[in-house]
């Protein structure tokens, strides 16, 4: 079902590692990472730099719109994304780990769609030290990591933003044919919730800049927040059920994941952090 979100306060965030530990995220324009719309069936991709982290400044955040200075571009798109996020709905300051791109292919020409990056609350570091001196590849190929990822009761939440023009329902349906298939046997619950995130975007025109965040805020609840004009001062709706967050998170960060670049990425990242 949608119900209606505010905006949470924003606790002072625990300082992870040094602010100069890290580089950009980098991604790598390759015809490997070119994947199928809206579904990838290409596991081969190039890995990427690890993403530029700056834990300490998250402290000093008062306000749903408030930002550092800092960014990291994603440079096959070369979108910005700033490196500390606060989201309303979120309970505190978020951090960037990541970042990749989704292209549709037409014929042999892969066309950019969007952008992407993965943000997580700092705390669900702390819940990873089992993974502790693992390469990026070894980290990127064990899905109970992201697992855990997953099942943590803090905060994650993906920015998308688009680099063209997309009409709502086309997103949708790339969306949702990514989304059923993990859902074997569909309850009452996850067919009410599928229902109400097709009429978030159905009939909605939405341009090159518009800002979509997915933000899990448990196993079984994310919100929807879009906007054409930066970061959004409220949430656009909940929805709830648990199979199908699961099966959201799993299009963008499991075995099979709609942007390779984006996991590796992400990868690389954790890979840095827990050494």
């Amino acid at each position: 079902m949608i119900v209606a979100t505010g905006i949470g306060a924003f606790p002072r965030s625990v300082p992870l590692l040094p602010h100069n530990k890290f580089g950009a995220p980098h991604s790598i324009s390759n015809p490997r990472n070119r994947i199928r719309f809206p579904e990838s069936k290409s596991s081969n991709f190039i890995p990427t730099n690890p993403p530029f982290f700056s834990i300490k400044a998250a402290a000093s955040s008062s306000s749903s719109s408030d930002f550092v200075s800092d960014y990291a571009e994603e440079p096959a798109t070369n979108v910005k994304f700033p490196t500390l996020l606060n989201l309303p709905g979120c309970s505190s300051s978020l951090s960037l780990i990541g970042t990749g791109f989704r292209e549709k292919v037409f014929a042999i020409i892969g066309v950019k769609v969007y952008a992407a990056g993965l943000y997580i609350n700092p705390k669900i570091i702390d819940k990873l030290d089992a993974w502790k001196g693992r390469t990026s590849a070894q980290i990127q190929d064990d899905s109970s990591l992201f697992d855990l990822i997953y099942q943590a009761p803090l905060e994650k939440s993906l920015q998308i933003v688009l680099v063209r023009d997309v009409d709502g329902k086309t997103f949708w349906d790339a969306l949702n044919d990514a989304i059923s298939p993990r859902i074997k046997s569909p309850n009452a619950v996850d067919e009410t919730a599928l229902s109400d995130f097709r009429g978030i975007f159905q009939n909605r025109p939405l341009k090159k800049g518009t800002f979509i965040f997915l933000t899990w805020l448990d196993s079984s609840k994310i919100l929807i927040h879009l906007s054409n004009e930066g970061i959004p001062s409220t949430s656009e709706a909940t929805i709830e059920s648990e199979n199908v967050t699961r099966s959201l998170f799993d299009v963008f960060f499991g075995r099979d994941p709609v942007s390779p670049s984006l996991k590796a990425s992400i990868s690389n990242g954790l890979a840095s952090i827990l050494i």
